[in-house]
């Protein structure tokens, strides 16, 4: 009797498996980007699927709820390094006492933003939807409450737009996908 799998055609039965699983990834990724900046214009499509991408175990992600819990690790990653950013600018005292004190403003601001994404992703995995919600908003939040206070003096520039932007788009879409499942 022959065997069912010859050593020839198990190899390539795991490599279909896995690429089809992959292909699942990419389509959930993209259909929940299109879902997400679809309901918020402030949510670049192309941001959204890069950003997902990127993150080494959404490639193997097969449903939304799984997803979203990426998209928060994301922003906590995003915001973790921000604040070490903000933090080597803070090292750097050429900068006039107006920027020193935006510069502070922001840390304590990203600061406070790595303890409640950790509470955001306890919350999310006990499927306490709305206090998610809540702790994701603050933190996009403070993206924007950082990027404020750079342009309350005339012709400064922040040395942290895209950084606060990016931190701003990661919660747009974690908040997309939290509604969804809420």
């Amino acid at each position: 009797m022959r065997p069912l799998f010859s050593s020839y055609s198990l190899p390539l039965l795991l490599l279909f498996i896995s690429t089809f699983h992959t292909i699942n990834a990419n389509n959930l990724i993209h259909e929940t980007c299109k879902k997400c900046s679809q309901k918020d214009p402030n949510l670049s499509y192309n941001f959204c699927v890069n950003s997902l991408q990127a993150a080494p175990k959404s490639q193997s992600v097969d449903d939304l709820r799984e997803l979203g819990k990426i998209s928060i690790k994301l922003i906590k990653q995003n915001v973790t390094n921000t604040r070490s950013h903000i933090k080597k600018l803070l090292g750097n005292k050429n900068s006039d006492s107006f920027i020193e004190s935006c510069l502070s403003d922001c840390f304590d601001l990203y600061s406070d933003a790595v303890p409640t994404l950790s509470q955001a992703l306890k919350d999310y995995k006990a499927k306490r939807y709305d206090d998610a919600n809540i702790e994701v908003s603050s933190v996009l939040d403070a993206s924007t409450t950082c990027e404020d206070g750079f342009e309350e003096k005339k012709g400064v520039v922040s040395p942290l737009t895209k950084r606060n932007n990016d931190t701003f788009q990661l919660s747009a879409i974690a908040l997309s996908i939290v509604n969804m499942l809420n």
